[in-house]
């Protein structure tokens, strides 16, 4: 699928879809709780339709009512379900799923698709071991395929903070341990807001664990259960990245509904930068009113925290009169690409001036203009030159714009609501 992307002025009101994080989380928890959990307004499709998948592998009983799930779990028994997981698009699935899937004997097999087999998974599956979990990399030196299997024994392990994911692992998973208590330890922290959002979880869950305060070491007490849950899953801040970024660059009193700022996901960050740059930004506790007409500068913006925001923060940079420096975030090249490559590489087919550090972009104001580019299958990436577009002279080409339906199924809906020049053409 290809967008072709003109010029555009953006104004009205959408709703943010629901999280991505939240969705996984809940389904993860759900499955391993003993009795029947709610889970209204999820993400249904791209990495949330993985994780009912592998919801449905780890032996969860799934009900569909329009957009609320019931999921009846699994409680103890950890042996049920199949042994294929089919994570698709999906790095979060497959991190958190896997040290679900090794709380019991059965040997499960973790794959995806060619974006997925190229992303590191060994962290997580190391840190396992230290816990008596079994591994094999089938496509050695990738990580994936992988096959897995436990159960996780209680003891002492090490896992790598580079992405927050192998922590949160861990933290989901062993809990329900059998044979005793958990200590780990974190080296290399990045991404704490996803940390933060997985012990918001455990503590909802009233779950008995010790933890440092800058997440460096967590003790966990095994035996533990889950308790079947009733919620409604809130608005993605990652996804609302690109609306934000937008309605900065090219809106006016753009509205955004559906996302609860109390709520613990890093992203609602975005918001701060944006704000900081010279968007006029109203929050209000569920919305956001952004009016780009205000001249943008450029800043220097740490993106540790919130490595998902790098692509879309990108295009906000070129608008912006000055230099920006993006900064210590290099954890966004193991993401679904190289996104700091990528993003270099195709914004400067539209004439971007930027230059590539390890751990981030330094971008100067440019002036855009339109180009055939290449999403490279990545659901950011392709979102964010989407923007670029709609900032650029002339018509803009992006392929594999299917990939955006990974997290954002409704972006081209909602952008045309708000009056975005999109074309879709099907290959």
């Amino acid at each position: 699928m290809k967008w072709i992307v003109k010029p555009s002025t953006l104004s009205g009101t959408i709703s943010i879809p629901p999280s991505k994080s939240h969705t996984i989380r809940a389904l993860l928890i759900a499955t391993l709780a003993d009795g029947e959990s709610v889970i209204r307004r999820p993400l249904l499709k791209g990495d949330g339709a993985s994780a009912i998948g592998a919801a449905k592998s780890l032996g969860a009983k799934i009900d569909f009512n329009g957009d609320v799930l019931k999921v009846k779990g699994v409680g103890g028994n950890f042996n049920s379900g199949d042994e294929l997981f089919d994570m698709g698009n999906s790095g979060t699935g497959t991190n958190l799923f896997s040290s679900a899937a090794a709380l019991g004997s059965k040997f499960r097999r973790f794959d995806g698709d060619s974006s997925l087999r190229s992303r590191p998974f060994r962290p997580v599956l190391q840190a396992l071991k230290g816990l008596g979990v079994t591994y094999t990399l089938e496509g050695d030196p990738k990580d994936l395929p992988f096959t897995i299997q436990g159960p996780i024994k209680g003891g002492t392990t090490t896992v790598d903070g580079i992405s927050s994911q192998f922590v949160s692992s861990l933290l989901l998973s062993c809990p329900l341990v059998k044979t005793g208590n958990t200590t780990f330890t974190v080296y290399n922290i990045h991404e704490q807001p996803y940390i933060e959002m997985t012990i918001w979880w455990l503590k909802k869950q009233g779950i008995k664990f010790d933890y440092a305060s800058d997440y460096s070491k967590f003790h966990i007490f095994g035996n533990q259960s889950y308790t079947p849950f009733d919620m409604e899953i809130p608005g993605d801040f990652s996804s609302a990245t690109f609306s934000a970024a937008a309605a900065a660059l090219c809106g006016k009193a753009v509205t955004l509904q559906g996302i609860d700022f109390t709520d613990p996901q890093g992203d609602k960050g975005v918001f701060d930068v944006i704000k900081h740059a010279g968007a006029d930004v109203t929050i209000k506790q569920n919305s956001a009113v952004i009016n780009g007409l205000n001249t943008l500068s450029g800043k220097e913006i740490n993106l540790n925290a919130m490595p998902d925001a790098l692509p879309a923060l990108s295009v906000l940079a070129c608008a912006s009169e000055g230099t920006t420096s993006i900064v210590d975030v290099a954890q966004a090249r193991i993401k679904e690409t190289d996104r700091i490559k990528v993003m270099r590489e195709e914004l400067c087919k539209m004439g971007a001036d930027i230059t590539e550090r390890p751990d981030g972009l330094v971008i100067r104001q440019s002036s855009l203009h339109g180009a055939v580019v290449h999403g490279h299958d990545d659901h950011r990436v392709v979102m964010s030159l989407a923007l670029a577009g709609m900032i650029a002279k002339g018509e803009t080409v992006i392929d594999t714009a299917e990939a955006a339906n990974v997290t954002y199924p409704t972006f081209v809906e909602d952008f045309r609501k708000l009056g975005a020049n999109i074309e879709v053409i099907e290959d």
